[in-house]
């Protein structure tokens, strides 16, 4: 319908008298608003309602026309999402892939119909990586490192670190990543062993669950690395329940940096933050732009981040989080 405007406004101010050809050039013309198609995997975190909000004032800041979906962590529920955008001929589609694989069938519609798609927050796998024009979001594994340094050096003078983990949900990027980074750190330190690791699936109420079960095999776990805070807030509700002080009897490392963390962070409940930002709105419109217009953009694009620990001073000063 935009476009079908514009082809009208051409052709009537073609049929202007020549006399008006006198007059001095117009600027030339905005490209009509740019229309992005962004499938958001669910709200099943304050991190996740964060992206939420930093997409949606994103897009009203840069004048984009946003159709927005929620799947409810639902994978066939994001592909119908994106099937969707697709029929409404979108300038571009976005989103945050709740699995890596499943994904090639409907990407592969998208670029037959010329739409590029951005990867926001988590990747797929694929053998065709042309499927995705890019991948916007935060380095996982080296923030799975970030957790591994932070617990060297908080853990160098003990004799024995029994680790319990509750990762996010099975197969998701972060999940996969954040492992593997924190893992490929303590290899070969004898010292270091992971008792036990069960998924949360990024949920409050899964990260209670699993700490029950974790706590219940491993009542000796001296450190919980998880992989974001709403389950850490669960598992530390555990640890109450059961008598451990959290942050003393059992050392917390947590990744994401909500306002809740940090809080809980500052009073010593919990030892170290892995920041992993959800603010990524101001990034996907000025991508989505580029690739509207036709320019290259580099196939990953990573978030500044930081990491917030008991060893920093002036966690009080940090300013409100957003999220």
């Amino acid at each position: 319908m935009r476009r079908g405007l514009l082809v009208v406004l051409c052709a009537a101010l073609a049929l202007l008298p020549a006399g008006c050809a006198k007059q001095e050039p117009a600027e030339p013309a905005e490209q009509d608003t740019l229309l992005l198609g962004f499938a958001q995997l669910g709200s099943e975190s304050g991190w996740r309602i964060g992206n939420t909000e930093s997409v949606k004032r994103a897009a009203e800041r840069a004048g984009v026309q946003l159709m927005f979906t929620n799947a409810q962590q639902s994978q066939e529920k994001q592909i119908k999402a994106i099937r969707s955008f697709i029929a409404y001929q979108v300038d571009v589609i976005a989103f945050p892939p709740i699995v890596e694989e499943g994904w090639d069938n409907v990407l592969s519609e998208a670029k037959a119909a010329g739409i590029p798609v951005l990867l926001v927050d988590r990747h797929i796998k694929t053998s065709d990586p042309s499927l995705y024009a890019g991948f916007i979001g935060s380095d996982f594994l080296e923030e799975g490192r970030r957790a591994a340094r932070f617990l060297l050096e908080k853990t160098k003078d003990w004799d024995d670190v029994r680790i319990v983990e509750i990762t996010g949900t099975v197969d998701s990027t972060p999940m996969v990543e954040r492992s593997r980074g924190f893992a490929e750190l303590l290899e070969g330190k004898e010292k270091y062993a992971v008792l036990g690791t069960l998924s949360g699936d990024f949920l409050r109420s899964k990260g209670k669950e699993c700490m029950r079960q974790l706590l219940k095999y491993h009542p000796d776990a001296n450190v919980l690395y998880s992989h974001n805070d709403a389950m850490t807030f669960g598992a530390i509700e555990v640890m109450e329940e059961a008598g451990y002080i959290p942050g003393k009897d059992i050392v917390i490392i947590t990744v994401d940096g909500e306002q809740e963390a940090i809080d809980l962070l500052i009073q010593g409940k919990i030892n170290c933050v892995v920041e992993c930002t959800p603010m990524l709105g101001d990034m996907v419109m000025e991508t989505a732009k580029k690739l509207k217009r036709g320019e290259q953009i580099p196939k990953k694009l990573y978030s500044q981040e930081k990491v917030f620990s008991e060893f920093d001073e002036g966690l009080k000063s940090l300013p409100p989080r957003g999220y």
